[in-house]
């Protein structure tokens, strides 16, 4: 079955080389792909009945669908870092998205990613492996004195920020700049002639603004009333989908004609959750789903943090599985690369992440160590997807409360996922144990501005406002 043209599911079946769960895996290629502003229910593989996504699709047939993974940042830039640094973002102090120099120091912000800190590409870098980064950056401010990405360990860095204008007389607009940026990873992989390489392909869509061509609109046109002479949210959200799609399938037909597609493990996720329709020219963005799950972008509900994660490398991570009990988070990824590329972690350097390649080939396991987060500042959008400042997640529990122990909201993210249901009073000392731990982290962080408003709501939801 050819890539891009397929619509159809693979049959799930696990298609595993028997041998490789014995053996310790080769030195796989790394290719992460980083979609913004995807949501969690915005595939079709994922339970989206509108949009078709069938190279996507077939991803997840032939690896592995998590259900249970998450971003380390409810926004861009903290979610980024946590998975280039293998840190929970507010451990280098990049509490927002980066923005300008003053926005950045009002709210207690460096202007850039330290680069020495460690990170994937430095990582991969000391195993052999050839580093590229192409697409969206989002870690350093452009300013006097910014370094460049190469400062950060790689070899060759591609297209950068460009592609977020919107003037179809750059070739970086934003519905364009996919396909440059698969052309320009192609050509990366194809002039290394089998040196092995970590690239991170990091796209500008489906974010805000969109401006899919006339080709892309015409599969989703339907959705439009052709009596308004502008096309529908879902139209250009959907076209911009299909969009990323089609790049996508590009992409792995690429890898097979290269011949280093089985030798590559693929990532795909999403930096967060999908936008708010309230904000500011991003209203179209707005028509992307959380799936099943309370909250959007710059929430700490599961619908702000929880985003899809599709693994696949043949004959290693199982295929045709749907993992819906592990927990695995971004900063997960960098010390999970280091076992498999061999890169050298130095000794002390501090992390949050956890190695799960194990779980990545298909073991069940619980994480040795909760997953935290926190938010500073106030939250746009719905009331309803306002959330307390802080959050941890422990096996089914998930508890979200304010610095100063207000607003203290459980659920058994199991049985709730929609977090409708505070289970607060009836579990006190699970509660007491959750708060306690997920306040003593956030008193170990770097300390900084907070808005003031800040893990406050007053909207009525059933069962656990103030």
């Amino acid at each position: 079955m050819a890539w891009i043209r397929s619509g159809l599911w693979l049959v799930l079946g696990l298609v595993l080389n028997a041998g490789a769960w014995g053996a310790e895996p080769a030195k796989p290629n790394i290719l992460f792909i980083l979609a913004d502003d995807l949501g969690w229910g915005d595939l079709a593989c994922y339970g989206n009945t509108f949009v078709r996504t069938p190279n996507l699709d077939r991803l997840a047939s032939e690896g592995t669908l998590f259900t249970n993974f998450y971003v380390c940042g409810s926004v861009c830039s903290p979610s980024r870092c946590a998975f280039f640094t293998g840190t929970y973002p507010a451990r280098q102090k990049i509490h927002g998205h980066f923005a300008t120099p003053e926005l950045n120091g009002n709210r207690g912000m460096p202007q850039w990613l330290d680069p020495s800190v460690l990170n994937m590409a430095r990582l991969t870098k000391s195993a052999g492996y050839a580093t590229a980064h192409v697409g969206k950056w989002h870690l350093t401010t452009e300013t006097e004195g910014a370094p460049q990405i190469t400062d950060y360990g790689f070899d060759h860095f591609g297209s950068g920020e460009r592609g977020a204008e919107v003037n179809r007389k750059d070739p970086y607009y934003r519905a364009n700049s996919t396909k440059l940026f698969v052309d320009e990873t192609l050509k990366f992989i194809s002039d290394q002639k089998g040196k092995p390489f970590f690239v991170q392909l990091w796209t500008l869509i489906p974010h805000a603004t969109l401006n899919p061509t006339d080709e892309q609109i015409a599969v989703y046109d339907n959705l439009s009333n052709a009596n308004i002479p502008h096309k529908s949210a879902r139209t250009l959200y959907y076209a911009t989908l299909g969009n990323l799609d089609f790049q996508i399938g590009r992409l792995m037909k690429g890898l097979e004609d290269l011949g280093v597609a089985d030798d590559t493990l693929v990532l795909f996720s999403s930096d967060n959750g999908p936008e708010e329709i309230f904000i500011r020219n991003a209203g179209h963005t707005g028509v992307g789903s959380p799936g099943p799950f309370r909250g959007r972008k710059r929430s700490l509900y599961e619908g702000g943090v929880r985003v899809p994660f599709l693994v696949r490398w043949p004959g290693h991570v199982p295929a045709g599985r749907i993992d819906d009990d592990s927990i695995v988070a971004g900063c997960d990824l960098l010390p999970t690369v280091a076992k498999l590329t061999g890169g050298q972690v130095p000794e002390g350097t501090p992390l949050d992440g956890e190695d799960v390649s194990d779980i990545l080939i298909g073991t069940s396991r619980s994480r040795a160590r909760p997953l935290m987060w926190e938010w500073r500042f106030n939250i746009a959008g719905h009331p309803a997807n306002v959330s307390p400042g802080l959050a941890i997640r422990d096996g089914a529990w998930k508890l979200l409360v304010n610095r100063d122990g207000s607003r203290t909201e459980l659920y058994d993210i199991a049985k709730d996922r929609m977090q409708v249901d505070n289970v607060a009073a009836q579990h006190p000392e699970t509660v007491e144990r959750l708060s306690k731990q997920v306040i003593a982290w956030s008193e170990t962080l770097p300390e900084g501005p907070r808005d003031r408003g800040n893990g406050k709501n007053s909207y009525p939801w059933p069962g656990h406002m103030e």
